[in-house]
């Protein structure tokens, strides 16, 4: 992980529907080759997060750049410099795993030179060789969530997003799956990951910690547990959430 520079950057970031703030001033900064969580119930404003730094949601307020470019006047530069693997996989189930990947590959822009060398190095990276002409419908779900990383990262993006990439994976294809992405850091790549099991949090550098769109806290799993006494990220993330829920309600009472 290189510390010294910036990948992402956001200062009070915030988005509203309506009356409903869905991320309320969410300020953090994550860097170079960092593996970095988002950690939260299902409705803690994570997904709504991802969305706006990938320039895919416009934010109500605040600032956030991402590999330099500035989310709300330069989403389509975002773009360019991004992978994002969303909690459906984008991918086509009557194609065949190859033809996902040149199909991705031709969105991209590669070219089919490039095409042949990407597509035979996700195949051996995700070990999927096996399965190149299989049917994309007939793979099991861990092969699915490789075959969708691999379509997200064929253009070699600095920065990655991935939303709930495990959900619904079982145990050992989600361990194995987090083996790819710390060899993704290694290789210098910053990867955003978000999550509700809370045992995949000890998989990230630094994470930060989501309740009702507001950042509750940030920061290693190790110095958390120790500053929170806790020996399990689940029982951290249990009285990070009872904490606020018993200020909420001094707040509302005074």
């Amino acid at each position: 992980m290189n510390g010294t520079q910036v990948a992402i950057r956001t200062s009070d970031l915030t988005r509203r529907f309506g009356h409903f703030v869905a991320v309320d001033h969410v300020t953090l900064q994550v860097w170079r080759g960092e593996v970095f969580g988002l950690l939260g119930a299902n409705g803690a404003g994570k997904t709504t997060l991802i969305r706006m730094l990938c320039g895919l949601l416009q934010p109500s307020a605040g600032q956030a750049t991402v590999s330099g470019f500035d989310v709300a006047t330069q989403p389509e530069q975002v773009k360019t410099r991004i992978g994002y693997m969303s909690q459906q996989f984008s991918l086509y189930d009557t194609l065949t795993v190859e033809e996902n990947i040149e199909f991705y590959a031709g969105i991209y822009g590669l070219s089919w030179s490039e095409i042949r060398k990407r597509e035979a190095q996700i195949l051996t990276t995700m070990e999927l060789e096996p399965y190149r002409r299989s049917l994309t419908a007939d793979l099991p779900l861990g092969f699915k969530q490789r075959l969708a990383l691999g379509c997200a990262i064929l253009h070699q993006p600095p920065i990655v997003f991935l939303d709930e990439p495990t959900s619904g994976v079982d145990p050992r294809a989600r361990r194995s799956f987090w083996d790819l992405i710390h060899g993704m850091a290694a290789n210098g790549t910053t990867v955003v990951v978000t999550t509700h099991y809370m045992e995949e949090a000890e998989y990230c550098h630094r994470i930060s910690v989501m309740d009702e769109g507001k950042v509750i806290a940030l920061g290693a799993p190790g110095a958390l547990k120790e500053q929170l006494g806790r020996k399990t990220m689940h029982d951290v993330f249990l009285a990070l959430v009872s904490r606020g829920a018993r200020e909420q309600a001094t707040n509302r009472e005074n």
